[in-house]
């Protein structure tokens, strides 16, 4: 094959509405809302080649795609091939923005390859699996009448999911509410589902004090919790204090998901910080950046657990001995996941995606896997930034 050349790179901003969602609080997320529509945005990053073939990412923000042109300079005329050189500059380029736009770059780079190549990308990296269990993931709670709105109404939602065939379900709980309330969340799931199915729990950095976490902690450790993540108001960074965490509550945490790349990752692993290990393909380097975490944890002995669902986690899990869930959410008794609605041959994210099994599958097309509609991305089109 001859070398295949980068000629054009465009970031493709669209569209589209959620029914009964809005984004509300003082730290605005979005949750359910009965008669309501929210306007997202999405982004979907093309690589041109002189082959013909492009390769194609939908995922990250609009602050992660701004710092693409930090680096465009380095991927245009590139190999299409030359993944790791471009990684490395990207890296050095984004060094004082986080790391932002490398990932997005990094994972339409790897569906180029296996539209070239004739293979999906988890062969590439090399096959483990085919398929992996998923937990389903809520959304936030809320204070409306069907929905996540009392622990009596998660509890319920959790036995509807283990109907449905899921081993694990995690809670996201209220952005804001007395702790008393998160703790008798975690104890009445437990009682209903804990001996049937993996219970997780992530405050999202919600809980304000490290004296309110141990609350919570200790009630997960007495139903015997699988795993507890990003569990107070440090925003998930400080090793230091997670280790503290690990000595007095007997459940394994979860970390890292705020923290981004290689490097501070084993340095919170070195440091006692987390028992399980976060990856986020959106923003640890993409399918590049999670693959040397997922080797370099299980160095360590120990297991990566990649967060929210998507194409890109399926292709890596794949080619992963060191995981064990799925992440397939958000869900809701009443809300349809939030994403946005580009694929046209049957893959889904939404509550039903499992099979029998409680499981999901890796798909199997070439690069990604996944074919975008492109009629739907061109009708909602809002705005377009070219690299050339």
């Amino acid at each position: 094959m001859a070398d295949p050349k980068i000629t054009k790179m465009e970031v493709i901003e669209f569209e589209y509405f959620v029914d009964n969602m809005e984004g509300s609080g003082r730290i605005v997320l979005p949750g359910y809302a009965p008669g309501t529509k929210l306007r997202q945005t999405a982004r979907i990053v093309v690589i041109h080649t002189d082959a013909g073939v492009t390769g194609e990412y939908v995922g990250g923000s609009a602050t992660e795609h701004s710092a693409i042109g930090l680096f465009a300079n380095a991927v245009i005329g590139e190999s299409a091939f030359a993944r790791e050189r471009i990684y490395n500059d990207a890296k050095q380029a984004t060094r004082q923005h986080a790391r932002m736009g490398m990932s997005q770059v990094d994972m339409a780079l790897w569906d180029l390859a296996g539209k070239l190549l004739d293979q999906p990308i988890y062969r590439l990296l090399g096959e483990q699996r085919k398929s992996f269990p998923a937990y389903a993931s809520t959304y936030i709670g809320d204070n409306y009448p069907g929905g996540l709105n009392s622990p009596e109404a998660y509890a319920d939602f959790a036995e509807q999911c283990l109907e449905m065939g899921y081993k694990g379900f995690k809670i996201h709980p209220w952005q804001e509410a007395p702790i008393e309330q998160h703790v008798r969340l975690v104890e009445v799931v437990g009682e209903r589902v804990g001996d049937k199915m993996d219970l997780m729990l992530d405050p999202f950095c919600a809980i304000l004090t490290f004296g309110d976490a141990l609350k919570i902690g200790r009630a997960c450790e007495a139903y015997n919790y699988y795993w507890w993540e990003d569990v107070y108001k440090d925003g998930g960074e400080s090793a230091f204090a997670h280790r503290k965490l690990r000595e007095l509550i007997r459940v394994p945490l979860l970390q890292l998901e705020h923290v981004r790349g290689l490097e501070k990752h084993v340095d919170f692993i070195i440091a006692d910080g987390t028992d399980f290990v976060r990856i986020d393909h959106d923003y640890d380097g993409g399918i590049t950046g999670v693959m040397k975490i997922a080797h370099a944890s299980e160095g360590f002995g120990l297991d990566v657990e990649p967060h929210s669902p998507g194409p890109s986690r399926r292709q890596t899990m794949a080619a992963m001995r060191n995981s064990n869930y799925y992440e397939l959410g958000l869900v809701h008794p009443k809300l349809q996941p939030s994403y946005p609605p580009v694929y046209l041959d049957g893959y889904s994210d939404m509550l039903d995606a499992i099979d029998e099994n409680g499981e999901v599958q890796v798909p199997e097309g070439p690069g990604m896997g996944v074919t975008h509609d492109w009629d739907f991305i061109n009708a909602h089109t809002v705005g377009k930034t070219v690299y050339d």
